[in-house]
């Protein structure tokens, strides 16, 4: 499969709330991102709230970078954001900053 390259990206379930830090891989040109067992696609005209969705569910999704302060939710959207235990010490060195948690 093209596109190897993995990043830590947050990803947010737009329908559910659900929010994650996680491993995401992308495919050569960029239209579809893998995370866990999701395979989602780009949404090329924009949906209501997210960026992809899943063709199974018609769920959108939110995926961006990571930010260093940590506040990667809508300011309007509170809730917990988990951190998979597979990216957890690279989140919180190389994105965060913190050695040691």
């Amino acid at each position: 499969m093209a596109g190897k390259q993995t990043r830590i990206m947050y990803v947010e379930d737009k329908e559910t709330g659900e929010a994650w830090i996680g491993r995401v891989r992308f495919s050569r040109t960029g239209n579809t991102a893998y995370y866990k067992d999701r395979t989602l696609r780009r949404l090329v005209r924009g949906g209501i709230c997210g960026n992809f969705y899943d063709p199974q569910t018609a769920h959108e999704y939110w995926i961006s970078g990571c930010k260093k302060n940590g506040q990667d939710r809508h300011y309007a959207e509170p809730g917990p954001v988990s951190i998979d235990a597979d990216v957890a010490d690279e989140y919180w060195k190389d994105i965060r900053g913190i050695e040691s948690r």
